[in-house]
């Protein structure tokens, strides 16, 4: 059976840090209020005169450069981002020309939020074990500081910007790579975390600039975040007959890490099996899955042969989850 697998990753995260005492001075927070509610510590920056696509690149570059593999020989590249170049066209596009992956026939963005980077490996799963695209370039990126609130503490104090890229290509003798793939999604409860203006829904005005930065709802997202994050990883467990002590590392969405506290005590893996690096980068959305992985790889913590977990949740409500051999 032929699987896909991933040869190759990178990250890119601007040099810039927002540290919570730097945030402190802009809001009504500390260190102490956001480290013991998140997890966070600090958060990166993107310059003003960079845009999603120069991250993208730089970890694409990145991913292909640690596989071997010239970014020309890449035929696919999909970026799953919500903080997008622009709305058209494809942030993808801009990725292929600054990569010189010239013979790149398919590049598309999809907009998944913070699942975006698994929905993403999903699709390429699918296109190289069709024999559609040999190596395919999966890439989350986000620029959030760009749609967060400054005023706000209940969310500004969450996010931040960064890269992860992963190469993609098959594994013939089908004994390591992706085992499954797993999505979801849940439209009912789309308004507890969006950006609400600045669409066809709500074109953005002078009047509605405030409708422009993510809108959440905390305390409802931690809830169905623990809950669906916890039933993904259950799913992507018995669709292979696996135990959870059969996982090594769990890569999971590093959103809060209350969160994965819970994911954690609910699906019976312990925290020290779990990869974070959220204290240093915050939520990065559908970046932060394969920025974790490819920092969990760059500590040497993934031996040959490991059984990964990915799962993860964003705005959607859309969930994903992954189960790969290393």
């Amino acid at each position: 059976m032929i699987r896909s697998r991933i040869v190759g990753t990178g990250r890119a995260v601007p040099p810039k840090t927002l540290t919570n005492d730097d945030l402190s001075k802009i809001v009504d927070t500390s260190d102490s209020w956001i480290h013991e509610r998140t997890g966070i510590r600090e958060r990166h920056i993107l310059d003003p005169s960079l845009a999603a696509s120069d991250l993208a690149a730089e970890a694409g570059a990145k991913a292909c450069r640690s596989a071997g593999v010239d970014p020309a020989a890449v035929d696919c590249i999909i970026v799953g981002t919500v903080t997008g170049d622009c709305p058209f066209p494809a942030t993808a596009t801009f990725v292929q020309k600054k990569l010189g992956a010239r013979n790149a026939g398919c590049a598309f963005d999809l907009s998944a939020a913070c699942a975006g980077f698994l929905y993403g490996m999903s699709i390429a799963d699918g296109f190289i074990r069709l024999g559609q695209y040999k190596n395919v370039l999966v890439i989350g990126v986000e620029v959030l500081s760009r749609i967060v609130d400054w005023t706000d503490r209940s969310t500004c104090v969450l996010f931040g910007d960064g890269a992860g890229a992963v190469l993609m290509t098959a594994d013939p003798e089908g004994r390591r790579g992706v085992l499954s793939t797993h999505l979801f999604a849940d439209g009912s409860q789309s308004e507890i975390l969006l950006q609400p203006a600045g669409g066809s829904r709500e074109p953005l005005t002078a009047e509605n600039l405030k409708r422009f930065y993510v809108h959440m709802n905390g305390r409802e997202v931690y809830k169905h975040a623990v809950r669906n994050m916890t039933a993904s990883a259950f799913v992507a467990l018995e669709a292979n007959g696996l135990k959870p002590s059969d996982i090594a590392w769990v890569v999971g969405h590093q959103a809060n890490l209350r969160i994965l506290e819970g994911v954690s005590e609910r699906v019976g893996i312990p925290m020290e099996r779990f990869f974070l690096n959220v204290d240093r980068y915050g939520n990065t959305s559908s970046a932060s899955v394969p920025t974790a992985l490819d920092e969990a790889i760059e500590q040497k913590k993934l031996r040959d042969g490991d059984l990964l977990l990915f799962t993860a949740l964003g705005g959607g409500l859309a969930w994903a989850s992954a189960v790969v051999r290393w």
